[in-house]
């Protein structure tokens, strides 16, 4: 049988899966640059703005998120 994953754990993997949501988030706007034959600068430049995008949207989803499981635990009978 499988136990049940200990807080710890919980824990630990959500932060694995930010830091891949924030890594996927900043890689992308450099690739998509590379189409257009970007300078050294700009690619920098896409990245940065990539990583503060995938902040913003990991805090967003991480409130998003808190409000539907604050609400729906309830003591078991």
């Amino acid at each position: 049988m499988v136990e049940p994953m200990t807080p710890a754990e919980r824990d630990a993997g959500n932060r694995k899966i930010k830091a891949g949501f924030v890594l996927l988030v900043t890689v992308s706007p450099p690739l998509i640059s590379l189409l257009g034959d970007p300078t050294v600068t700009q690619i920098a430049a896409a990245a940065a703005g990539g990583f503060l995008l995938g902040l913003l949207l990991v805090w967003y989803l991480g409130r998003l998120a808190s409000e539907f499981t604050s609400s729906s635990r309830r003591p078991r009978r």
